[in-house]
């Protein structure tokens, strides 16, 4: 119908708009990833997966990966917590709590990193405080869990946040007027319902967390083997001007990247589907 229903269009037709799409779309992602991938085919296959599968390389994934997912496991609960008082109580400074959600998004990354390693430094605010009780977070592990679950917060409380919205206070009620508690009110009312935007959260988080770069090397002290992150790995092979060792790393993570991409897409799917 939107083919044939010309006059009532505001843009020009399908065709001019979809060539303007794959225009644009081609000179600022499908060329440039293009050209990751092919200057990584300068690499035998067997030098393909030597640099990918190093012993430095492989720690650096499981950190990446691995502080990537408890932060956003972090997140998924968390945020589901924040976004629960922002929908359904008032208080002095909602609107401030609120604007605050966001500031992972405006905050540069850089900015939000060496915030992080000041404010859990041995000498800093928090840090002063948790390493006489031997919880070491800036310069470790630990300050890359921290720096993501900062950036990864946003995604689930936005994402959240609207199916709260959507769902009315009288749902509860009702569930409690037939006799249920606040256990089973939450596990059989509301946790099904926000199931779908919870999974999507998380995934976005996840996704967003794998991907930092500008907040986590502040923190994370970047000791080759224990807290050195991939994307830092990448650029130290290019500083190095191992132009294909780091884009065959690349490659790696962008197909992990679009793994990551068609699972959001498909929980969101659902999402739509289960409101259905």
């Amino acid at each position: 119908m939107a083919l044939h229903n010309k006059k009532n269009s505001v843009i020009p037709g399908f065709g001019p708009t979809l060539g303007y799409t794959i225009f644009y779309l081609s000179l600022i992602v499908l060329i440039p990833l293009s050209a990751l991938v092919i200057k990584s085919t300068d690499l035998s296959w067997q030098q393909f997966v030597g640099a990918v599968t190093a012993d430095r390389v492989l720690a650096s994934y499981r950190v990446t990966f691995g502080a990537a997912l408890m932060a956003a496991a972090a997140n998924a609960f968390f945020g589901v917590l924040v976004a629960w008082v922002l929908v359904r109580y008032r208080f002095p400074g909602k609107r401030l709590v609120d604007a605050l959600v966001d500031l992972p998004f405006a905050l540069p990354t850089a900015v939000a990193g060496i915030t992080l390693a000041t404010v859990y430094s041995s000498n800093g605010w928090l840090g002063r405080y948790l390493e006489p009780r031997g919880i070491k977070v800036a310069f470790t592990p630990v300050g890359i869990f921290v720096a993501m679950t900062f950036i990864g917060l946003p995604f689930v409380v936005r994402t959240v946040q609207p199916v709260l919205e959507e769902l009315e206070s009288e749902v509860e009620e009702a569930a409690v007027c037939l006799g249920a508690c606040r256990w089973q009110t939450f596990s059989r009312v509301l946790f099904p319902t926000l199931l779908p935007s919870v999974l999507t959260g998380f995934a976005l988080a996840f996704a967003r967390a794998v991907g930092e770069y500008g907040s986590v090397i502040f923190i994370a002290g970047n000791m080759p083997m224990v807290s050195e992150i991939t994307p830092l790995l990448i650029i130290t092979k290019l500083e190095q001007y191992d132009y294909a060792g780091a884009t065959a790393i690349a490659s790696v993570m962008l197909g992990a990247s679009f793994i990551l991409l068609f699972a959001v897409n498909l929980l969101q799917w659902w999402s739509r589907r289960y409101a259905e």
